[in-house]
């Protein structure tokens, strides 16, 4: 069993396989062959004949919950959610509770928004004297949704302290500081756990956000790589991966190199290819990201998520395609917030702009300032003529540019430009390459929050916005309406950002689903810009980023000018007109949300 464990965990699953049949064979009341052997089945694209052996061992042993949690896990993947919280939770009851179980009922209700329920799940297995590592967390990450960071930090700080070579206190304090913004403190105590051998994938990934937070970026390379070794599954961090080797050469093979060898490793794992599938779109070839999921996605039997990754890359160019890909992620799972999302964005594209309406007010009824989806209706609401579209999309007066007052020790806004361009620059990469999975086109963005920078300049900028945000709350005033419902007249920065772009450079038409209020400052600007002659490089509202039949073009600009801020609902669709310059645009943004 030992050895067949072994060759589970290194990829060997057809060798494992035939073993485990053997040993069951010879061995029909041994459970827990029959439930390795259901991975092995399972890692084989055997589902069905998985759920039967697992199914079986119950039979064979009711009690033994890792069956109940490896059952759990494959209805998960197949969409039977309900049906698995139920599996599930039967692994975490009684005396012999399985904490792999409350790992994957605490992962499931965190990604599913539901970190109430999470923390109730993971809370009882994390105070105790053994904590694993992923667990705490899932633990942290439920505290931190429900914004109770500073309990985690409390909680975990103090078990750290009372036991400092616990790997996994430590593990969860640097998750803690590090969703806290408090970058060098998670940094250090991952550092510390990793130099006392505590080396788990989840560890290094910490260690290594932290140092891209900030700026290290290849000292976060090496931890990645790290991080690989270690679990060459782990869909995240080949991502952060491909990121930092993306912006640095713009070379998508080098980029991939790590994830693809791990896909000729595991050619199976569905989430590692929607990784790189994400990571083709991000880098903006659509059509490569559905063809890396065509074939799995065309098999009758692939899962819900995988279908609506394949459907959100067709979307960028046949939205007929992904139409018929969220229907059936649909009819699979027909509670599931992202295929509901795909489809009402499809159904734009196809000009079925009432069934859109639809389910767009069906999942806003459960999420109802998620920008995006109220981008969506606003969208359905222009297709159909609707009223309620210029109530919601008054760009006259929801739009509002306000100047800069140079802010102390600074006596006028030229020489605290200046300064703040200089502090700016020393962030971008002049030669470096744009984000992925970002609206900028021929640019560098900053990776680090800058609200949290100790830069002089550019602390005095997020002082020097108060004023200008608190003027455009009493110009909104209150209301019904998605964005002012929301003003109580109190708010915080939710990230901040720069952008550089280049010669011919641009943002592609998006919003921001996490914000409120959004923003645009402009540092520096081309020549061309200044005399208002020409529309390049200009702020266009209106046109969605989304295909839409017909087609939608904007509707309203706001032309920049050097030290102006502009104000407006996040979920205002907003870009870019390309530019023609060889001197560069340059501008910080920032997203508001309500203080609570």
């Amino acid at each position: 069993m030992r050895a067949i464990s072994a060759q589970l965990q290194t990829g060997e699953f057809r060798t494992a396989h035939d073993r485990l049949e053997s040993l069951v064979a010879a061995n029909p009341s041994f459970a827990e062959a029959q439930r390795l052997l259901a991975g092995a089945k399972l890692a084989l694209g055997d589902p069905a004949g998985a759920e039967r052996l697992l199914r079986h061992a119950l039979e064979v042993d009711p009690a033994w919950a890792p069956t109940h949690t490896t059952l759990g896990e494959l209805l998960l993947a197949s969409g039977r959610e309900v049906e698995a919280e139920a599996v599930l939770r039967r692994a975490i009851e009684g005396s012999r509770a399985d904490p792999r179980a409350a790992l994957v009922l605490a992962r499931y209700y965190n990604n599913t928004a539901r970190p109430a329920r999470a923390l109730a799940v993971a809370a009882p297995f994390c105070t105790g004297g053994r904590l694993d590592p992923q667990l705490a967390t899932q633990h942290v990450n439920a505290l931190i949704a429900l914004g109770r960071q500073a309990e985690a930090i409390s909680v975990y700080g103090s078990l750290a302290a009372a036991a400092p070579e616990a790997p996994a206190a430590a593990q969860a304090l640097a998750v803690a500081l590090h969703a806290a913004g408090r970058h060098p403190e998670a940094r250090q105590i991952a550092h510390r756990a990793l130099a006392r051998g505590s080396r788990n994938a989840t560890l290094c990934l910490t260690y290594a956000k932290s140092l891209m937070a900030e700026g290290a970026n290849e000292a976060a390379e090496t931890a990645l790589r790290d991080c690989l070794r270690l679990e060459p599954r782990l869909a995240e961090a080949h991502s952060s991966l491909a990121q930092l080797i993306w912006v640095r050469t713009g070379d998508l093979g080098r980029a991939t190199e790590v994830l693809d060898q791990a896909l000729r490793r595991f050619a199976d794992d569905d989430a590692l290819r929607a990784t790189k599938a994400a990571i083709l779109q991000g880098a903006g070839d659509a059509r490569a990201a559905y063809e890396c999921l065509a074939p799995r996605a065309g098999q009758s039997h692939a899962p819900p998520v995988l279908l609506v990754r394949a459907g959100l890359a067709a979307l960028d160019f046949d939205p007929a395609r992904a139409l018929a890909l969220a229907e059936r992620a649909m009819r699979l799972l027909p509670d599931s917030t992202p295929a509901r999302n795909l489809l009402a964005a499809a159904q734009l594209g196809v000009g079925d702009a009432m069934g859109a309406l639809h389910n767009c007010e069906a999942l806003l009824a459960q999420a109802p300032d998620n920008q995006y989806l109220i981008a969506l209706q606003t969208t359905a609401l222009r297709l159909l003529g609707d009223a309620r579209y210029a109530q919601l999309c008054d760009y006259g007066n929801l739009i509002l540019p306000l100047p800069l007052e140079p802010p102390a020790p600074w006596t006028d806004l030229p020489s605290f430009l200046a300064d703040l361009t200089d502090s700016l620059e020393r962030l971008h990469d002049p030669q470096g390459h744009a984000l992925l999975f970002q609206s900028l086109r021929q640019g560098t963005e900053t990776t680090r929050d800058l609200t949290l920078s100790t830069d002089g300049p550019i602390r005095a900028l997020f002082q020097a916005f108060a004023a200008p945000i608190n003027r455009y709350l009493e110009h909104i005033g209150p209301g019904d309406d998605p964005l002012r419902r929301r003003n109580s007249g109190r708010w915080r920065f939710n990230g901040s950002w720069s952008v550089r772009l280049r010669n011919r450079g641009f943002h592609m038409s998006h919003v921001h689903p996490r914000g409120w209020i959004s923003s645009a400052f402009y540092v520096q600007l081309p020549d061309i810009m200044a005399g208002g002659g020409t529309d390049e490089g200009v702020l266009t509202f209106g046109k969605p980023g989304i295909i839409t039949t017909p087609a939608l073009d904007s509707e309203y600009t706001a032309r920049p000018a050097v030290g102006m801020l502009v104000l407006f609902p996040s979920y205002f669709w907003h870009g870019t007109v390309p530019f023609e310059s060889p001197q560069p645009r340059m501008t910080v943004a920032f997203d508001a949300v309500p203080q609570r």
